[in-house]
């Protein structure tokens, strides 16, 4: 008995270690947390603006149009690679989800959230379940490595011109006044 009194709080913390490791929610949950104090903050000062002919570039939607990303010059283009797995994808889904709501009915910006695995009835689900309004697609063509190498969640972002403004790979908070700004900005220029 006064075993499990001593290590009780070795237990309970191997508990919380176990959950977080094992149950993507409580992994998930830890990363938002670390995400409100400030951590994972998107960097997006120093400009790429590399070019990548984008035609051919392929996504499906749940009503089976596909969008080629040639065909949105003109437009500022955020595309995040996600799955339903992913913990740190299911971290950085609300922030998404409050930028997607802040710019959706804006015509100079696309939003493509492309699940990795492609299945719309895991991802459609995903999303209903949590309220999340975001468009589910699924890669149709070849990608870029310049733009995704399958690291997951990676975010890229587009300007009008079709070059390639930012890439990130790993969980970030997109409801950030930073990428607030820079979408902006981009979305001004000619």
């Amino acid at each position: 008995m006064k075993f499990i009194r001593k290590n009780i709080f070795n237990a309970l913390l191997l508990i919380i270690l176990l959950v977080i490791v094992f149950v993507p929610d409580a992994k998930a949950f830890l990363i938002r947390g670390l995400m409100e104090i400030g951590f994972y903050s998107p960097e997006v000062e120093r400009p790429m603006a590399s070019t990548i002919g984008l035609s051919g570039i392929q996504f499906k939607d749940l009503k089976g149009n596909v969008i080629d990303l040639g065909d949105l010059k003109g437009k500022v283009i955020f595309l995040n690679f996600w799955a339903t797995w992913c913990p740190s994808c299911r971290a950085e889904m609300p922030s998404i989800n409050k930028l997607y709501a802040q710019f959706k009915n804006d015509k100079d910006i696309v939003f493509i959230f492309a699940d990795a695995d492609g299945d719309f009835a895991k991802s459609g689900e995903f999303m209903s379940d949590r309220k999340y309004e975001m468009p589910v697609y699924k890669v149709e063509s070849d990608i870029p490595e310049k733009v995704f190498t399958g690291a997951l969640p990676t975010t890229v972002i587009f300007d009008k011109q079709g070059r390639l403004s930012f890439r990130h790979e790993g969980v970030a908070n997109y409801a950030d006044k930073k990428i607030v700004d820079f979408l902006n900005k981009l979305k001004n220029t000619k």
